[in-house]
């Protein structure tokens, strides 16, 4: 039978969180949404009207 209860071994709670939880955050990601949107604009100015 496997052994279901708590070890001692418990991961801490201060654990550093990753990257996913940075890409999460709406400042960030509006950021990134703009930066994204003008590169965007100039390939598409670049492909198309040069």
């Amino acid at each position: 039978m496997l052994d279901t209860t708590q070890s001692e071994a418990a991961p801490p709670q201060d654990e550093p969180r990753g990257c996913l939880f940075a890409l999460s955050q709406p400042p960030l990601m509006i950021f990134l949404a703009v930066i994204g949107c003008l590169l965007l604009t100039a390939a598409l100015h670049d492909l198309l009207w040069l």
